[in-house]
């Protein structure tokens, strides 16, 4: 990106939201003017793209209501954007999950949980004591 771009657009780049990736569940707190007055509305999903860098960044969460799909795209670093909760983590191996669109039910929300936690794995096997050879087979004699 060309440096005066980036150095002008700075201060307009959102340093509060969490880092999310792609197939995650999450919750969009965005704000929505109705005349005069201002409320925030929330909208959950899994994030099924990010795109762009920069000021430029978008991500796009897809839900099903009522039996429909529905997609909404996010600029990054919109002033709306109250805030970002991440309700679910996953791990993905695409960049873009545009295949949950064929799905439907259950199916369309599947995305594969975290299945290998280091450190709890390693808390596991620290709290486990080796048993005694000894002890496991008795002595045929």
């Amino acid at each position: 990106m060309n440096p005066i771009i980036k150095e002008i657009t700075a201060h307009q780049i959102n340093q509060g939201l969490p880092p999310f990736k792609v197939g995650d569940g999450v919750r969009v707190h965005t704000k929505v003017r109705e005349g005069d007055k201002e409320r925030i509305q929330i909208f959950s999903g899994v994030v099924i793209a990010r795109k762009g860098h920069g000021i430029h960044e978008s991500f796009t969460v897809r839900r099903i209501s009522y039996g429909e799909g529905v997609e909404r795209v996010f600029p990054v670093n919109s002033p709306n954007i109250e805030k970002v909760e991440i309700e679910s983590e996953s791990e993905v191996m695409r960049a873009r999950m545009y295949y949950l669109r064929n799905r439907t039910g259950k199916a369309a929300m599947a995305v594969k949980k975290k299945r290998y936690d280091a450190e709890e794995v390693a808390a596991v096997s620290a709290t486990a004591a080796p048993a005694t050879p000894a002890a496991e087979a008795p002595t045929a004699g």
